[in-house]
């Protein structure tokens, strides 16, 4: 099971010094994933327990178009382990109009990660 987000980085998620956007909005990201995937197999949010792995591969700054993916890898009882991974898909043309934008022929990978949630059994509908 797969599940799919796109959406802008706005000024208002930048949090350094040159429209950086913080990572951890990234970590965000996935979560929102992870409570789709969880919604569509189980049928409740569930809880994110723990990342076991982060890697912050590019920069991501405002203006720009991430797609965060998430996959459900495996199943226990009512833990979940999922992985992640963030994509620059879109960027800002500033040198060519304050409204320009490409869309990369090569999306670039900004994040991945791996974790695990749980969907207590007695709140699993599916």
């Amino acid at each position: 099971m797969e599940s799919t987000i796109r959406l802008r980085m706005s000024t208002a998620d930048a949090h350094y010094g040159g429209n950086l956007v913080d990572g951890a909005r990234m970590l965000g990201l996935f979560g929102d994933v992870a409570t789709e995937l969880l919604i569509r197999r189980d049928g409740d949010e569930g809880l994110f327990v723990a990342y076991d792995m982060v890697e912050f591969k590019a920069p991501v700054y405002a203006g720009e178009f991430i797609e965060a993916r998430g996959k459900i890898v495996s199943e226990g009882g009512s833990s979940r382990k999922m992985e992640f991974e963030a994509y620059k898909v879109i960027v800002p043309r500033p040198d060519i109009s304050d409204s320009a934008c490409d869309v990369l022929e090569e999306p670039i990978l900004v994040c991945r990660a791996s974790g695990t949630c749980v969907v207590p059994k007695d709140r699993q509908r599916r």
